[in-house]
C-alpha cells in the first residue's frame, strides 16, 4: 500500500463512559470480532477465571475496573483499528483526558437502564472540547431499561448534542430480538447467547418487507417497529456527516456487549463512518498526517508492565510520517536525538515488535527516563512542538514516606516513575527529607499508589492524610516570606520546581487572595507553550 492509503485506513478511537457501563467488555468484543482473540473472558464472568484482555494490572483484575488506559490494535475489513480503552472511574480522569488527546474519535457508552451518568458528562465535555466526533453505543439492551426515545431525549437535553439512530432495537424492552438497520432497511435477528458472550453470535438477516421476518417477529412487534421507524423518519434528525464531524450530531447504535448482540453491525458501521487521522495543531504550524516528516506525541508512560524487568514504556501517537524501527528522532523537550529501539504494539501484556507504523498508530518504546507525558518527538530537520497537556488540580493530599528507611532508594525511584506516568502528582516540601507530598484527583489513586509501590518496588508506605483540598500555583517570582494569610497553608514545589500553595478550602483561599492583591494565583500551572 502507498503511504497515503496506510494513513487513510487507520481508525484510532477511545471508548468513554461511566464506570461499569461495559467499556472493557465492549473492547473485548470488538477484539473478538476483529479476530484478535478467539474467546472473550468477561471481567465478571463467574464461569471462568479469565480476566479482560485489556486489564493487565493485578489490581484491575481483582477489582474488575480499569485503572490505566490500554492500547489494543487489530485489523478488520481493510481498516487498521487502534482502540484506546480508558478508565471509567473518575479518580483516573486525568489518564482518560490524556488518552483523548491521542484519539481521532470517541465511542460513548451508555447503560440502557441508567442513561447519561455523571462521569459520562465530564468525558463528553472533554471530547467535545477536543472537537472529535462522538459515536454513541447504548449497551446492555438485553436487560430492562429506558425506552430508546427517552434516551435520545436525555442525550439531547443533558449533553446538548443531537442524536441520529443508525439502528433500532426490535422487540419488547428487556427482551429485544434484533436490530433494524435504517440505512439498508434490513432486520437482523440474533440467536440466543449460549456461551456467556465468549463466542460470536449467530444472526439471521432479511429485508423489512420480507414476510419471513414479519412471521418471526409476530404481528405486534412488527407493527411496533413500523410505527417507531415512521416516527424516527418524521421527527428525528437526518444523518449529516458534516454535523458528526463538527461534534453537533452523534450517530447512535443499540446492542449488548456482554452477549455480543449488535456488536458486529456497530463495528462495521463505525469503521465506515469514523474519521481517519486528523491534522494536529502544533505551536509552529498545523501538522498534516500526510506529511512525510515524522512527528509523534507522548500521551502515556507506563512503568513495570513487565514486573520482572522494571521496564518503562512510553506510548506515543504517531501524528505524521512513517515510523521505522531503530530510527533516530529529536526529543523536543531535551533537544536530544534519541533512537527508538524495540518499538512494540500491545494486546494488554502481549507485545509484538513492530517494524513500521503510520499516522494514527500507537506504539510503545523503551525509555530510560528521558521522556515525559505531553512531550513531542519529531524529525530533526523539521521541528514541531505539540502543546502540553493541562494539569488537573488535585483535591486530596497526603504525605508519604517509606516504612523502612533502608528502602529510601526504591521509594525515590518508585515515586519519581509513578509521577512521570501521571498516576499521581508529587510535590516536595523544602527541608522535608525522605517524604513527598502527594496530590490526587480521587482517593482511589492513593490506593493504587500504595499497591504499586509495594508490588513493583517492594516499598511499604506510611501514608498521612493532609488537611488541604485546594492547590494554587504562584505565577512568577514571589518572596514567600512576604505572603499574608498563609500561616496554615503549606508551600511546596511541583516536579518542575514551580511554587504551589496548599490551602484547606476555597473560603480560606478567598481570604489569601484578598490579602495578596499583587500576587497571581493559578488553578493550573501555565503550559510550556503559553510561557
Amino acid at each position: 500500500m502507498t503511504f497515503l492509503e496506510e494513513v487513510q485506513r487507520r481508525r484510532t478511537f477511545a471508548i468513554i463512559s461511566h464506570p461499569d457501563a461495559g467499556k472493557t467488555t465492549l473492547t473485548e468484543k470488538l477484539l473478538l470480532y476483529g479476530g484478535a482473540i478467539h474467546l472473550a473472558g468477561s471481567v465478571k464472568s463467574r464461569k471462568t477465571a479469565k480476566h479482560a484482555v485489556s486489564d493487565w494490572m493485578e489490581i484491575e483484575k481483582q477489582r474488575g475496573i480499569s485503572v490505566t488506559s490500554s492500547v489494543l490494535q487489530f485489523d478488520y475489513d481493510g481498516c487498521r483499528v487502534n482502540i484506546l480503552d480508558t478508565p471509567g472511574h473518575q479518580d483516573f480522569s486525568e489518564d482518560t483526558y490524556r488518552t483523548l488527546m491521542a484519539a481521532d474519535s470517541a465511542v460513548m457508552l451508555i447503560d440502557v437502564a441508567k442513561g447519561v451518568e455523571a462521569q459520562t458528562k465530564k468525558l463528553f465535555a472533554v471530547s467535545k472540547e477536543r472537537g472529535i466526533p462522538i459515536f454513541t453505543f447504548v449497551n446492555k439492551i438485553d436487560h430492562f431499561g429506558r425506552s430508546p426515545f427517552d434516551l435520545m431525549e436525555e442525550i439531547e437535553n443533558v449533553l446538548g448534542i443531537r442524536t441520529c439512530p443508525m439502528n433500532w432495537p426490535i422487540g419488547i424492552n428487556g427482551e429485544y430480538k434484533g436490530v433494524y438497520d435504517r440505512e439498508h432497511e434490513t432486520i437482523e435477528l440474533f440467536a440466543k447467547d449460549e456461551t456467556h458472550g465468549q463466542e460470536k453470535l449467530a444472526s439471521e438477516k432479511g429485508a423489512l418487507t420480507d414476510p419471513r421476518m414479519k412471521e418471526l417477529l409476530g404481528d405486534d412487534v412488527y407493527q411496533a417497529l413500523l410505527d417507531d421507524i415512521e416516527l424516527l423518519d418524521v421527527a428525528g434528525d437526518p444523518f449529516d456527516f458534516d454535523k458528526v464531524r463538527a461534534g453537533e450530531l452523534t450517530p447512535m447504535f443499540f446492542g449488548s456487549a456482554m452477549t455480543n448482540f449488535g456488536v458486529k453491525p456497530f463495528l462495521e458501521k463505525f469503521l465506515e463512518l469514523a474519521p481517519s487521522p486528523a491534522p494536529r495543531q502544533a505551536v509552529e504550524e498545523i501538522v498534516q498526517p500526510t506529511s512525510e516528516d515524522f512527528s509523534a506525541l507522548v500521551f502515556k508512560i507506563q512503568a513495570n508492565m513487565d514486573p520482572n524487568h522494571h521496564d518503562r514504556i512510553v506510548f506515543m501517537r504517531i501524528c505524521s510520517g512513517k515510523f521505522e524501527k531503530g530510527m533516530s528522532v529529536l526529543h523536543r523537550q531535551s533537544n536530544k536525538t534519541i533512537r527508538l529501539s524495540q518499538p512494540q504494539q500491545f494486546l494488554a501484556t502481549e507485545r509484538t515488535i513492530v517494524e513500521d507504523a503510520y499516522p494514527g498508530d500507537i506504539i510503545g518504546v523503551f525509555d530510560a527516563g528521558t521522556m515525559g507525558v505531553g512531550d513531542t518527538l519529531c524529525a530533526p530537520k523539521h521541528k514541531v512542538t505539540f502543546g502540553d497537556f493541562p494539569v488537573f488540580p488535585p483535591e486530596f493530599f497526603a504525605r508519604v514516606s517509606p516504612k523502612d528507611t533502608m528502602k529510601r532508594k526504591q521509594f525515590q525511584k518508585g515515586m519519581t516513575q509513578l509521577a512521570q506516568e501521571g498516576a499521581v502528582q508529587i510535590f516536595e516540601q523544602p527541608g522535608a527529607l525522605d517524604s513527598f507530598v502527594v496530590g490526587a484527583v480521587g482517593m482511589l489513586q492513593f490506593e493504587v499508589l500504595e499497591y504499586r509501590l509495594k508490588n513493583e518496588y517492594g516499598v511499604d508506605l506510611l501514608n498521612h492524610t493532609l488537611p488541604y483540598s485546594v492547590a494554587r500555583w504562584i505565577d512568577g517570582e514571589v518572596d514567600i516570606a512576604s505572603l499574608k494569610g498563609v500561616d496554615n497553608a503549606m508551600i511546596v514545589k511541583d516536579n518542575r520546581d514551580r511554587t504551589v500553595v496548599l490551602i484547606s478550602n476555597e473560603w480560606q483561599m478567598g481570604w489569601v487572595l484578598e490579602r495578596n492583591p499583587d500576587v497571581t494565583f493559578l488553578t493550573t500551572p501555565k503550559l510550556h507553550h503559553e510561557l
